[in-house]
């Protein structure tokens, strides 16, 4: 039996191509490298943020508009090496430390630390009971509120057995609203007229990621960033106990707790820097690579944003998530604007 030839079944092939968005079409071929008009668009963006004009709050909005619309061509390398850019930034920042005065920052911030922490946990306790959330993912979202952020929800998820969905839950939750923080805490500062060892205080209290810490207090002044990554370090410190605490919480035998390695790395420059004059002209070289790697990393962690982490994202987890951040950005806010000079 003969099957009948139908003259519209033949151009399949170019009908495939055409359904490929504009975007992901190769428009130029090096050796085997097929290059997108997804690519040179990263490419592009990755570039201004590398130019005297790239700041943080600006590659950050360059990732979450290339993100968002287009696409990361190069997810999994922007997650692989998000972190590692972040902490070596973190320890270039410490060239410009003076290990003096960041003693006297840390135990300037040592009582808000502690309070807001313990505060911070035991309110997403009662309003993730309230939600009706579960409580994996209440915690973990309350911990990352607390201490660091990602960094937080990254060490205590392998603690409580988290799921893949609960964790991109609360990292999702998390890093929608620094992205907001970034953006919205400098605007604040100076309506406020902050000073900057007021800001840079209630940036590291109130805002949850070390790089959207350091990335709105670098915009605000030095001094500002001098105190928020100090504190904001120490505040990172607080993983260890908390991790720990988690594991009787939930019981969790064997547990592993991965510790904040680099900030032994920002307090040896800091040392370096303070104690040892010769290398002290390096100091300003170095932070000024240290803010560039910033500000890439501020790009990479929005370009890693996703339609379908946002949509991982359920109202109740957010609306937790939302009710701590304004609870302890307001609460500091005000202790600090009358205590603190």
């Amino acid at each position: 039996m003969k099957l009948a030839h139908h003259p519209t079944a033949a151009p399949v092939e170019e009908d495939c191509s055409r359904s490929v968005p504009f975007w992901h079409r190769p428009v130029l071929t090096v050796g085997s490298l097929h290059i997108t008009p997804q690519m040179l668009a990263f490419g592009l963006a990755l570039l201004i943020c590398l130019t005297p004009w790239g700041s943080p709050p600006l590659a950050l909005a360059l990732g979450l508009a290339l993100a968002l619309t287009i696409g990361n061509p190069f997810p999994a390398q922007s997650k692989q090496y998000t972190s590692k850019l972040l902490q070596w930034s973190v320890v270039g920042l410490g060239f410009g430390m003076n290990a003096h005065a960041a003693l006297r920052a840390g135990q300037e911030g040592l009582l808000f630390t502690v309070a807001s922490i313990f505060g911070t946990l035991t309110l997403g306790y009662f309003v993730g009971r309230w939600l009706g959330i579960a409580p994996k993912t209440s915690h973990l979202i309350a911990s990352g509120t607390a201490i660091c952020g990602g960094s937080a929800i990254a060490a205590v998820g392998p603690v409580v057995k988290a799921s893949d969905e609960e964790m991109s839950v609360a990292l999702g939750t998390v890093f929608v609203l620094n992205a907001v923080a970034l953006f919205l805490f400098p605007v604040i500062g100076e309506a406020l007229s902050m000073t900057q060892n007021q800001f840079g205080l209630w940036a590291a209290i109130a805002i949850h990621d070390t790089s959207s810490v350091v990335g709105a207090a670098s915009h605000y002044g030095d001094q500002a960033l001098q105190v928020a990554t100090t504190v904001k370090l120490a505040r990172a410190l607080w993983i260890i106990p908390v991790a720990l605490g988690t594991a009787v919480l939930f019981r969790t035998p064997g547990a592993k707790v991965k510790l904040p390695y680099f900030i032994l790395g920002f307090i040896g420059a800091m040392l370096l820097t303070t104690y040892v004059p010769a290398l002290q002209p390096l100091g300003p070289w170095m932070v000024k690579l240290a803010k560039i790697g910033l500000t890439v990393t501020l790009f990479l962690i929005g370009a890693g944003l996703s339609t379908k982490v946002l949509k991982a994202v359920g109202p109740k987890p957010f609306m937790q998530g939302v009710l701590l951040w304004l609870t302890i950005s307001a609460a500091s806010l005000w202790v600090i604007l009358h205590t603190v000079a």
